[in-house]
Parts: structure tokens; C-alpha cells; sequence
């Protein structure tokens, strides 16, 4: 993974000496509130329903297992004992005092972390695939590109007060699993017939108020030109973009307003004075980012463990169900990725205490090269764990709580923290989670339901990515008191959509109920092997809402 390098460790040092100093001139009062919201905002920290609430940047979700020891030392420290991982691959402090945060950034920059853009009307985190650099389907890894357009990004002069928060996905698989649709910028990593690399460009998606799936604007942009086409695409936003109304800011305002065709147009007209330019990508520059990722020294797997796994899996009947759910196939024979699940009704949704950091820490270490992935579906990875090893971590995890047999199950919840943490939310969103964990917990129910994404959000910021679940949850507001909004056939990946409104919203006790109607009409419906959202998008809303509002 990357390391800093002199540059990078000089910048984050330097930034937390001058937020200590903001800090510092706050507290005395020499610094009004409008004076440091800017100045905490470029540094991660919110000011939130209860408590301050600190992000923390993890790009491209990737962390070392000592970084990660390092959270759950600050979680300890400076927090109430466990953090929150966010939808952005992020990890987010609730409960830090406002006094401590400088400090928690100097322990960051120690282990080579920090939260410079991780808020404000920026480029934030870049995000991209789990399964980068292992996934069997993958065409180009997007870690090294994630990484050039975090270095072009980071403190981008040019761009610390867009009109409103920039983001941008990459993916280089023929799967989606960075939800590229849904992001102020898409980046899709494809060859041609003679194997140039080659990146198909999507602009203007995004959910919140006005949900939108991003239109292509550029299919195949040599790859040497990645940034400068990129510079000029948030140029145009920056001076076009709407700046007097914050719910028409983001850029999917833009490009529909202007059409695709004009938006890129004037994409094309300001790229002409960059093309080719210094920020123009090299060979040299590729491969020195490549070389940040590099391939761990991973043991020959005998063919009789392959073996012997596989005879494991179909005598033990809670192990074939982790590895069912859990366990994702790996470009290398005799290896895996291991997803670790933090969907328990005992925490909320992406929820991971302090112990649990330690544990997974060394879990990395003695399973994968001391490496962990942040999911956006709010788990965590081991991406490369030999197959003779994952029976021992499977008894580890169910010690911790993490095995889980249930992701991309209906119980592997996307959930935003929601009204019990944040001063946005019209409602909250985690007892709603607890609440349908708990309805829905019989495994074989779930797994004879398929793949099925629940996406839960307190308010229409969409933190919880409602709009793209198969089936959505919104908590809305009406005269103080708290509703719930239902969607179908919402879908993050290659064949992305927006879910349609049910109907009127309903009562938090009736919510459960509620999603039971809707599987009871999939479970009637269905064809043989039809998942949830071939079903819906078979026969339409119309079944679906006649059951729930009889």
C-alpha cells in the first residue's frame, strides 16, 4: 500500500501544526465561529448533534494493520471506545472533545493518516473496489490511479471552495463494486482490441435531494490524460456550478441543466489549454505508483488443501455458510478475500470498538500481509488469506463477533448514523436496522430470499445510499414527528437505477411490517433463480404497493 514519502509527511505535519494554532486562537476567542467553521471543515471536524464529530481519511479504504491499531488507541483515548466506518470507506470519532482533536490529528500523522478533506466543499476520499488488485474480473487495478488523483487533489489550490463536495469512484473490473453511476465522477478502467488502457469517464451522478445516474462524457480517454481531463471537468463545474442555492449545487445540477452534449462541450474547450500539459501522465509516473502496490510474496497453496477446504466447506454446514456469504473467490489459486461483517443488532450498522480494531490488526497480520479493506457497505476485509488458514480465522471471527454468515444479505444493512448522532437527520436510522435484524434473523429465510441490498438514510443527504438499495428506507419529517419514506429497486452496480417511491411514508413501529409485505409479494412472485430486483423489475411497483396499502 502506499507509504508517505518525505513530501506527503512534511505537508500533513505542517497541517496539523496550523490546526492546532486555529484551535489554539478558537478557544482563546480570538477566532469567531464563522471565522473557524472553514478552517475545521478543511480538517475533517463537524460540529454535531452532541458532540463534535471527527472524519478520518482512509483512502481508497485501504489501511495497515499498525494504522488500524492506531485508530483503536485513539478511539480509547480521545473517544467513547469505537469508531463509526462510513459509505465513503471513511472512519468517523462521534464523541471527540473539541480541545483534543489537534492531538488526535498528531497521532494520526504519526502512522501516516489524517482528515484534510474529508469535509467541505472539495475533492473528498476517493473510493473504489474491495477487491482491488485481487478480484479474478479485474481488467486494470485502480489503486495506483486512486492514488494519482488523490496527489492531484489534496490541497488542489484551485479547488478548496467548490460550489459544493466533489466525488469521485474508480473501478477496473467488469463488475462495478465502487458504484461509479452514483459519484460526482465516474472512472471506468477498460482495455481496447490492442490492449491500450483506456478510461470511460461519467459525470454528473449522485443521490441526496435529487438523485441522478452519471452520463458518460468521455469513453475512452488515453490514460496518459486522466488528470488534465479531470482538472478540466471540476474547472467547468467550479465556474459554472451553482453557488446561491446548496441543494442545486452539486454538479449532476450542472450537467442536466446544461445537457451532456454542452457540458461536454465546455469540458472539451477548457481541457484544449491542459492537454498535454505538465499534469500530463507519464510511463514513469504510472509505475512509480504501481509500485506502491506490488504484489505481497504469497505461499504456494498445495492442491490438497484446495482440496481439503473444499471437502471442510461441504461437511460443516456454519462453515460452508460463512464461506457462502463471506468468502469472495481471488485472481491467485489456493487464496481469498474474507469479508468481516460489522452488521450486529448489539452496534449500529459499520459500528467497530476499539478490542475489535486491535483484534483485526492482528488478525491481518497473521492471515494477509498486515493489510485490511474498508468496504462501502460499511465491513471489513482480509484480501488475501490462504484457503488453508481460513477455517482457524473463521473461529477467530466468531470469537469477535464478526463471522457473520449474512453479507449481501437483506442483514448486511447500509445504514447512515441518523438522528442519534446527527443534527441533519429528520429521523433515525440505526433502531430501524436493529429492528429488521432482529424481524428477519433466520439465515435459511435469508438465504432463500437471494441477494438483497437494504439501504437506510435519516434524511435525504443520503449518507445511507437509500435511493440505490433494492430496497430503500428514508426517514422524512412531518410536523416533528418521525416517517418512513419506502423505495424498490434501487441498484449501486453495472446496471445502476433509482428506486421508486412506494407510497405515503409510515410509522417507525410499522416499518418491519411493512418490508415483510414486500418480500412476502417477491417470494410469491418470483421466477426460478430471480433475484429480488429481477422480480421488481419484472412486474413493477404496482404488486408491491397494492399488498403494503391494502
Amino acid at each position: 500500500m502506499y507509504r508517505y514519502d518525505t513530501y506527503d509527511q512534511t505537508l500533513v505535519d505542517e497541517r496539523v501544526a496550523q490546526f492546532r494554532d486555529q484551535m489554539d486562537r478558537y478557544l482563546a476567542g480570538r477566532l469567531g465561529e464563522e471565522e473557524f467553521r472553514p478552517l475545521r471543515l478543511q480538517n475533517g471536524l463537524y460540529i454535531q448533534k452532541h458532540a463534535p464529530m471527527l472524519r478520518i481519511a482512509i483512502p481508497y479504504g485501504m489501511l495497515s494493520s499498525q494504522q488500524l491499531r492506531a485508530l483503536g488507541s485513539i478511539t480509547r483515548r480521545y473517544d467513547r471506545g469505537y469508531g463509526h466506518f462510513s459509505t465513503r470507506q471513511n472512519l468517523q470519532l462521534n464523541w471527540p472533545a473539541l480541545e483534543d482533536v489537534p492531538d488526535i490529528l498528531g497521532e494520526l500523522a504519526k502512522v501516516q493518516m489524517h482528515a484534510i478533506q474529508t469535509s467541505g466543499n472539495c475533492i473528498r476520499n476517493t473510493t473504489s473496489d474491495q477487491f482491488a488488485g485481487i478480484a479474478e474480473d479485474e481488467i486494470e487495478d485502480p489503486r495506483p490511479w486512486c492514488e494519482l488523483i488523490r496527489q492531484w487533489s489534496t490541497l488542489h489550490p484551485e479547488f478548496a471552495y467548490l460550489p459544493r463536495k466533489f466525488k469521485i469512484a474508480v473501478t477496473g473490473a467488469d463488475e462495478d463494486r465502487a458504484a461509479i453511476q452514483v459519484h460526482d465522477i465516474g472512472l471506468r478502467l477498460w482495455r481496447d482490441a490492442q490492449g491500450e488502457l483506456k478510461v470511460r469517464v461519467l459525470a454528473g451522478g449522485g443521490l441526496g435531494r435529487t438523485p441522478m445516474i452519471g452520463d458518460v462524457v468521455r469513453d475512452d480517454l488515453p490514460w496518459q490524460h486522466l488528470l488534465t481531463y479531470l482538472e478540466a471537468c471540476v474547472r467547468v463545474y467550479n465556474q459554472f456550478g451553482r453557488r446561491d442555492n446548496k441543494f442545486k449545487a452539486r454538479i449532476k445540477i450542472l450537467v442536466k441543466a446544461l445537457g451532456t452534449e454542452e457540458y461536454r462541450r465546455r469540458v472539451d474547450a477548457e481541457w484544449a489549454h491542459l492537454k498535454d500539459g505538465p499534469q500530463t501522465l507519464t510511463q514513469a509516473a504510472v509505475d512509480a505508483a504501481r509500485a506502491h502496490f506490488p504484489d505481497p510474496e504469497r505461499r504456494a497453496v498445495p492442491e490438497q488443501a484446495i482440496a481439503d477446504f473444499e471437502r471442510l466447506r461441504a461437511d460443516n454446514r456454519a462453515f460452508s455458510r460463512f464461506v457462502t456469504n463471506n468468502v469472495t473467490s481471488h485472481k491467485v489459486p489456493g487464496y481469498k478475500a474474507v469479508t468481516l461483517s460489522l452488521k450486529r443488532r448489539e452496534h449500529a450498522p459499520g459500528d467497530v470498538t476499539a478490542d475489535q480494531m486491535d483484534a483485526v490488526a492482528d488478525l491481518a497480520d497473521r492471515y494477509s500481509f498486515g493489510e485490511v479493506r474498508v468496504t462501502h457497505e460499511q465491513n471489513l476485509v482480509l484480501s488475501d488469506v490462504p484457503v488453508d488458514q481460513i477455517e482457524a480465522l473463521w473461529q477467530e471471527l466468531e470469537t469477535l463477533g464478526m463471522a457473520n454468515p449474512t453479507v449481501g444479505t437483506l442483514n448486511d444493512i447500509i445504514c447512515c448514523p441518523g438522528g442519534d448522532y446527527c443534527g441533519l437527520a429528520n429521523a433515525v436510522s440505526i433502531p430501524i436496522a436493529q429492528a429488521l435484524q432482529e424481524r428477519f434473523e433466520d439465515l435459511d429465510f435469508l438465504y432463500d430470499l437471494g441477494p438483497l441490498d437494504l439501504n437506510i438514510s435519516g434524511c435525504m443527504n443520503a449518507c445511507g445510499h437509500h435511493h440505490v438499495g433494492h430496497i430503500g428506507i428514508l426517514g422524512v419529517d412531518k410536523k416533528g414527528e418521525e416517517y418512513y419514506q419506502i423505495s424498490l429497486g434501487g441498484n449501486a452496480t453495472d446496471d445502476a437505477s433509482l428506486g421508486k417511491i412506494l407510497g405515503p411514508s409510515f410509522y417507525r413501529e410499522d416499518v418491519p411490517e411493512v418490508i415483510d409485505k414486500v418480500l412476502k409479494v417477491y417470494v410469491e412472485q418470483r421466477h426460478d433463480d430471480e433475484r429480488f430486483l429481477d422480480t421488481y423489475r419484472r412486474i413493477g411497483l404496482k404488486p408491491f404497493k397494492e399488498r403494503v396499502y391494502a
